[in-house]
């Protein structure tokens, strides 16, 4: 579970609370149904209608998976794809085959049933591109659900606020109605705000720092693959997969090498 994201909502909510009730504010006084089912459903709905089929029922789903840490262990790939190369060169590449069944990732797996299939290079480079590139469209489509709910969360709240305003006018003749009439009105433009900026926009932009993770892998992959179908040295392989890593990853992978080589 990724505690960043589940820690940030919380505080999130929190900050809200404690900033009201400092405030002298009643807390259920915050506290609106018509107003919040107008601002979650109505931006949600607006944010299905904008989006393709398969990603507009998806909506929270694709928010819960914010909630999800993917697993990353930069030195263990590295040292697979070192060991890899360095039995490639010894016993051919048809002895990477009998690896192929216990490799999870399937963007690996493919690009190196394709090598061990005996693809052009050029060819193989291709197509794994065309396979990044749809993931990327991928993870694309999924942030935009979540920027366009960002985008339509304040505009419904906007609507909202209209919509009690108009009510509050109609009882212009009862004074003791307008303050509190007023208050309500202004809720739904809070919520938006909140649910636009507390959330949707948030995790859109923890969805596109996962991306550019992932594709990084994709890229290491791929130039670890293309490494070992044209037979470098493996020393070199694992010196251009170091160069992708930061430089914290990049101390720990080499830290973890020279404890394993004493």
């Amino acid at each position: 579970m990724d505690l960043a994201t589940l820690l940030g909502a919380g505080l999130v909510l929190a900050a809200l609370a404690v900033g009201i009730m400092t405030g002298g504010g009643d807390l259920i006084a915050f506290i609106d149904i018509p107003s919040f089912f107008i601002t979650v459903v109505g931006s949600i709905a607006a944010t299905m209608v904008a989006s393709p089929k398969d990603k507009a029922f998806k909506i929270f789903g694709i928010m819960m998976s914010t909630l999800r840490e993917p697993k990353r262990d930069y030195s263990n790939f590295i040292q697979t794809m070192v060991s890899f190369s360095e039995k490639a060169r010894r016993e051919g590449l048809l002895s990477l085959e009998e690896y192929l069944e216990n490799i999870e990732d399937p963007f690996m797996k493919k690009a190196l049933q394709l090598v061990v299939d005996g693809t052009d290079p050029d060819l193989l480079k291709n197509m794994m591109l065309t396979e990044m590139e749809l993931i990327e469209e991928e993870l694309d489509g999924q942030r935009a659900v979540l920027e366009s709910a960002g985008a339509y969360a304040p505009a419904f709240g906007m609507i909202g606020t209209l919509i009690g305003l108009i009510q509050m006018l109609k009882s212009l003749n009862n004074p003791e109605t307008l303050g509190p009439s007023m208050a309500v009105a202004l809720i739904t433009t809070l919520y938006g705000a909140i649910l636009a900026n507390g959330f949707f926009l948030p995790m859109a932009e923890k969805l596109k720092k996962r991306k550019d993770m992932l594709i990084l892998e994709k890229r290491m992959i791929l130039e670890a693959v293309l490494s070992i179908q044209a037979g470098e040295n493996p020393r070199i392989l694992e010196e251009k997969l170091k160069s992708y890593l930061p430089e914290k990853e990049k101390r720990a992978y080499e830290a973890a090498s020279q404890e394993a080589a004493a």
